[in-house]
């Protein structure tokens, strides 16, 4: 049989149309689209169960549709990425402990301010009711660290710690070792504030408080390269294209330790941006002078401007322990991706025949009230046993940041 034109064209369009009409019948199986963390669908897209949203619901499978991170109060999210850490300063002690090097750094979150007074208290406070009282004891800030031979600071060893008036200013007194009880306990004090909040079944273990997104990153404290990333806060001299103008010598701009605008930071120009020890037996400056840094010891944590990732005395007030060992040669050991050294991997310290380097001595950073101008650069770095205290090492806590929110 012979087909016209007409009749060709009237068949392949019905051809098409039952083909059409196959395929059609092929995807009727359901599809569930794009799925995220924030919006999971109702069941299962490999095999169709539904899902439980109930929180306190253990028997049967549960998603959460809570995707954000709690961080928990007081602290900033840092936004991570590529940068160079190390000194940029002449290395006028000569160490050579923290050479120029391009590392990246994951996001993660940081207290906006130094662990106060009254922060210490409250964890005191509240390990009283945990802990025996020689325990207790052994937390207790040492306020004999203001003590000297040839000096008269009996107000402060007696006050500093308790009275309301230093409720702001920064704990000291506090070693390493109790730094890192205090981030523990905090970490499990406000997860109960929020378990609680969320009325959260109290027996769940901490995979189910994981999976129900009430259980919180660690509060801990931050490692080195976190602490001088975000101290120098480069991210205030970004440009789109990935070039940045200049770089930093401290968590400001410009190469002193004075305020060079008149608006974008707080204060006048010309006010000194960090509380530090200016010169010999020079704290603060001559009396009545309205440039001085403020105060010869401490401060509040809020007084001076904060940098451009929010954080408040990352140079001056008080130096701030930070996670890492110290080892002289970690620039050139530790990875170039999140940087740490938690041991002495690498660099043991039988390699050192006459050394303090043993895994019990740690870093800290940022330069004091106690300290002159070079201290203050992120980049330089001093270490000190981990069971020490001073009246001039503080400490602040940081926090992994837990994914992107609701991807």
């Amino acid at each position: 049989m012979s087909l016209n034109n007409k009749s060709w064209g009237m068949w392949a369009t019905a051809l098409v149309l039952a083909s059409a009409s196959v395929l059609s019948s092929c995807n009727k199986t359901p599809g569930y689209g794009r799925r995220t963390a924030n919006d999971p669908g109702k069941k299962s897209a490999t095999t169709g169960q539904d899902f439980s949203f109930e929180e306190n619901d253990s028997t049967n499978f549960f998603v959460s549709k809570r995707a954000e991170q709690i961080p928990g109060p007081n602290l900033k999210f840092i936004q991570g990425g590529r940068t160079v850490l190390g000194s940029q300063e002449e290395d006028v002690m000569a160490f050579r402990d923290n050479l120029e090097r391009t590392v990246s750094l994951a996001n993660f979150y940081m207290d906006e301010t130094e662990i106060t007074n009254n922060d210490y208290r409250e964890f005191l406070f509240d390990m009283k009711k945990k802990v025996s009282a020689d325990s207790l004891l052994k937390l207790e800030p040492s306020e004999d660290v203001w003590s000297g031979a040839m000096s008269f600071n009996d107000l402060y060893q007696s006050y500093y710690f308790r009275f309301p008036g230093f409720n702001f200013y920064p704990v000291a007194g506090v070693s390493w070792t109790q730094a890192n009880v205090y981030a523990k306990w905090r970490t499990e004090f406000v997860q109960d504030l929020v378990r609680k909040e969320r009325e959260i079944d109290s027996t769940f273990t901490k995979t189910q408080l994981i999976e129900r997104g009430v259980a919180m990153a660690d509060f801990r404290l931050p490692n080195e390269a976190e602490w001088e990333y975000a101290a120098k806060a480069m991210i205030g001299t970004q440009y789109l294209d990935e070039n940045q103008e200049y770089g930093r010598i401290y968590p400001w701009d410009g190469r002193g330790v004075r305020n060079p605008y008149n608006v974008k930071r707080k204060g006048k120009q010309g006010d000194f941006l960090a509380n530090f020890k200016r010169g010999r037996g020079d704290y603060g400056g001559i009396s009545g002078n309205q440039r001085n840094d403020g105060e010869i010891l401490p401060t509040n944590v809020y007084d001076m401007a904060p940098n451009d990732f929010g954080l408040y005395h990352m140079a001056g007030n008080m130096n701030e322990w930070v996670y890492d060992i110290y080892r002289p040669m970690t620039f050139q050991d530790a990875d170039d991706l999140n940087p740490l050294r938690k041991d002495g991997v690498y660099d043991e310290e039988e390699n050192y025949e006459t050394s303090m380097f043993t895994d019990e001595i740690r870093v800290y950073k940022g330069g004091s009230w106690k300290d002159v101008a070079y201290w203050l650069a992120p980049g330089t770095r001093r270490f000190m046993h981990q069971d020490s205290a001073t009246n001039n090492i503080g400490f602040r806590c940081a926090m992994i940041s837990i994914g992107e929110k609701g991807k």
